[in-house]
């Protein structure tokens, strides 16, 4: 019952279930298509290595086939995902539930990580707050996501494709969170410590229905619950294709592709972190950065 109000929500932008399908579908190619995340999950690795902490219980939440945690080969890791078959081509401790109701109990995770997954939540505020409440004191949360500008050349061809071809655009890429507004929502989540990071990759494609395919293929295509349900049309795609080329193309003729990841590190409250300086107690005295007067 709860599910279905909450999907009734005009608030709520996805198509949870659409998503789900995509998943399903691409999961079985996926290996072709990957390449992103592998790399998204080798940078946060990277980020999670850096961190001098010995974590237990591990979640990967919104897994895909899992190449986050594979990296993690000595750990216990629960793979988490919304797709059956995604979850099937993975070993390990495995759980098919959605990233917006989790199935924890509070404070029994030591870290959640996610890898390119929470772009497509409904009420990431909420996603955060039930993350944070399953992990345990001074568990920490370490997340990528698509981010700012992803995708702005391909929404930018879209829209003035179909407003040359129809007069009018319907919604086709996602909205992405921004630094700004990442570091607010870790915060209004509870967490401590709050620490936010951007990576921009660029990445080359011979032209935009190689991207589309790509896309696809990834389980990326478009899950807006207001997207045009129709087919779109030749016409539509060989404009954006046309005006893609036009304005994105590099010397070599391939056109250019953003995508920018943002990162997120928090950490559930516990006594022994660091806590910021109450107003008046910085005791460094201005005098030793200022000239003094003669």
């Amino acid at each position: 019952m709860t599910k279905k109000l909450l999907s009734d929500n005009p608030a709520f932008i996805f198509d949870r279930q659409a998503l789900r399908r995509n998943r399903d579908r691409a999961a079985k190619t996926f290996a072709d298509h990957d390449f992103l995340l592998c790399e998204v999950a080798d940078r946060l690795y990277d980020k999670y290595l850096d961190i001098n902490r010995d974590f237990t219980t591990i979640l990967d939440l919104g897994c895909h086939d899992g190449p986050l945690a594979d990296l993690l080969k000595d750990k216990f890791v629960i793979r988490q995902d919304l797709s059956r078959k995604f979850l099937d081509r993975t070993t390990g401790p495995r759980v098919q539930a959605d990233e917006e109701y989790l199935p924890y109990r509070p404070g029994s995770l030591d870290l959640v990580l996610s890898n390119l997954s929470l772009h497509w939540v409904n009420d990431l505020p909420g996603c955060l707050a039930q993350i944070k409440t399953s992990l345990k004191p001074d568990g920490l949360f370490l997340s990528a996501l698509f981010g700012g500008e992803t995708l702005k050349e391909l929404r930018a061809c879209l829209m003035e494709a179909e407003m040359t071809v129809r007069g009018g655009a319907s919604p086709r890429i996602s909205p992405f969170v921004g630094v700004r507004d990442a570091g607010s929502l870790l915060q209004r989540a509870g967490f401590a410590l709050p620490v936010v990071d951007t990576d921009r990759i660029t990445v080359t494609y011979e032209n935009a229905f190689k991207l589309l395919a790509e896309l696809k293929g990834m389980g990326e295509a478009n899950i807006l619950r207001k997207r045009s349900r129709s087919l779109t049309t030749a016409r539509i795609m060989m404009e954006c294709a046309r005006l893609y080329q036009e304005k994105f193309a590099d010397d070599r003729g391939r056109i250019t592709v953003t995508f920018d990841i943002v990162y997120l590190m928090g950490w559930s409250p516990h006594e022994s972190q660091q806590k910021p300086l109450k107003p008046g107690q910085d005791k460094v005295s201005m005098t030793d950065f200022l000239g003094k007067e003669n």
